[in-house]
């Protein structure tokens, strides 16, 4: 019998530096979606803050510690954490990298999970972008941005907006990316959602999408503590 050995795990420590491109979205979102308990750590459900702000990211990673890959996830607000604060929250993410999916859970508390992702750039005018599970795509998105660009740096923001917080195997892990780069005025033309995978942003209203054409980040060591009981 013909047996394989699973290749195995890059183990890749924070700090890490990325480089890449993206978008992000912000939206208005219902209660029910952003409460949606599929979508968030059973120790955070029912505690989220009252804003109906939340964050819809895709970034195409072009070099990191685990090599290129792709990602999309969701924050669906401010949720309290050990450290006496609230902070943003991932509560659903995609990558296309197992790599990527071992070392930031381990690193940073993030609950990745691997997806397929189909990026075409250019595409009629647009950036298009599916992800897919078991050759089932649920979501879809066309983005497009404008050629001004505009450096930015985390450096210019205040702590709270950088700053998450996760939950995951009964551990706490803050953390506070930083980065710098070149953004656009974007647009999210078209997207689609299968809700049973991924939070239906159909039923948000977009308020801002903007296009970063380039970044250098850097994701520093998460503080950790045990999540109070």
């Amino acid at each position: 019998m013909n047996t394989q050995t699973p290749p195995a795990v890059i183990d890749a420590p924070a700090p890490w530096t990325l480089l890449g491109r993206g978008y992000i979205c912000m939206f208005r979102a219902p209660a029910a979606l952003l409460d949606d308990e599929r979508f968030v750590e059973p120790s955070l459900r029912g505690r989220r803050g009252a804003s109906r702000f939340c964050y819809m990211m895709f970034v195409d990673y072009s070099d990191s510690p685990v090599g290129p890959y792709h990602e999309l996830l969701f924050i669906p607000g401010t949720f309290p954490f050990e450290d006496g604060k609230r902070h943003l929250s991932i509560s659903r993410i995609f990558v296309s990298s197992l790599d990527s999916v071992v070392n930031g859970q381990r690193n940073w508390g993030i609950p990745k999970a691997v997806a397929q992702f189909d990026v075409r750039y250019g595409e009629n005018g647009l950036d298009c972008v599916s992800v897919s599970l078991d050759g089932k795509t649920f979501a879809e998105m066309d983005f497009v941005s404008w050629p001004i660009s505009l450096p930015f740096t985390t450096a210019m923001l205040p702590n709270s907006w950088i700053t998450l917080g996760q939950h995951l195997d009964g551990k706490s892990y803050v953390y506070q990316p930083s980065a710098k780069g070149w953004v656009r005025p974007g647009s999210l033309k078209r997207s689609k959602f299968d809700p049973t995978v991924f939070p239906d942003l159909a039923q948000a209203t977009s308020l801002l999408t903007v296009g970063v054409s380039k970044f250098n980040m850097t994701f520093h060591e998460s503080t950790i503590r045990p999540v109070a009981k």
